[in-house]
Parts: C-alpha cells; sequence; structure tokens
C-alpha cells in the first residue's frame, strides 16, 4: 500500500472535514504527522491542541500516533489501531464527536473567542458564522493560494 506524504511547504494538509475511520480531523493529523517526520511540516504543527481534542477523546496520544507513522503504519492500520487502544467507542459516539468538532467555534469564548475573531477577521471570514473547521480550511487556502 502507497503513502503519501504531503509536503506542508507546498501544500494543505486534509481538510478536518475529511473523515479518516469516521474520525474528523485524523486524516488532518496523520499528513502533519507524517510531513513532520520527513523534515516537510512547514508551518504547521503535529501534536498540536486541536490534535490533542481527538487524541483527548480517544486516550490515546499524539506520541503513540507518532510510533505508528514512523514504523510506516497506512491510514486504514492507524485506524484499526486508535480504534483498539485507548477508551473505548462506538461508531455512533465516533460520529458524534466529529459532528461536534466540525461544528464547534471559539466565537465568544470567553479565552479564546478574541483571538478566534481577529483570525476570521484576517480571512475574510465571520467569526459568529464560522467554526473552527472553517477557520482553518480558510486559512489553508489563503496560505496556498497561487
Amino acid at each position: 500500500m502507497s503513502i503519501t506524504i504531503k509536503d506542508l511547504t507546498t501544500e494543505a494538509p486534509r481538510s478536518p472535514r475529511i473523515r479518516i475511520g469516521g474520525y474528523a480531523i485524523l486524516g488532518r493529523t496523520l499528513d502533519k504527522g507524517r510531513a513532520d517526520l520527513a523534515g516537510k511540516i512547514g508551518e504547521y504543527h503535529y501534536d498540536c491542541p486541536l490534535d490533542n481534542v481527538l487524541f483527548g477523546f480517544k486516550g490515546i496520544t499524539g506520541s503513540e500516533i507518532h510510533t505508528l507513522l514512523e514504523e510506516g503504519k497506512s491510514d486504514e492500520e492507524i485506524v484499526s489501531w486508535v480504534n483498539t487502544h485507548g477508551t473505548p467507542k462506538t461508531p455512533e459516539e465516533i460520529a458524534e464527536w466529529s459532528n461536534g468538532f466540525e461544528s464547534a467555534t471559539f466565537h465568544n469564548h470567553p479565552e479564546k473567542g478574541e483571538w478566534f475573531a481577529g483570525e476570521c477577521s484576517r480571512l475574510g471570514i465571520d467569526p459568529a458564522a464560522s467554526t473552527i473547521t472553517d477557520m482553518l480550511e480558510a486559512d489553508d487556502k489563503q496560505s496556498f493560494a497561487k
């Protein structure tokens, strides 16, 4: 099985909306981890606070996933590992979590609201109508606009 390692200095990781094994953000996280190992992570960060939302939900760590990436595991192999390690989750719980992740916003958040509004403004999107996922996608698009 061929594994694609994205050069995140020239292209964005997968959208957080692309679900791998039903998990929002997992594909993006794996892209960043592989790029980190290849020295091609650019301005992105692996094991960042958003990655840790997923890791926390499943009760796993970024270093555990990093080890799987070092071993050359495919997306499918990593999903299998994620499903059998950490906190057990049903497909319904995974779908509910992923839906919640995709709809989450920092608008009116007491600690992150001002930062979120500033980022949205910089990206030309409305913070009151935008999710964190919208902001990430807009930032990726702006970063790699030709």
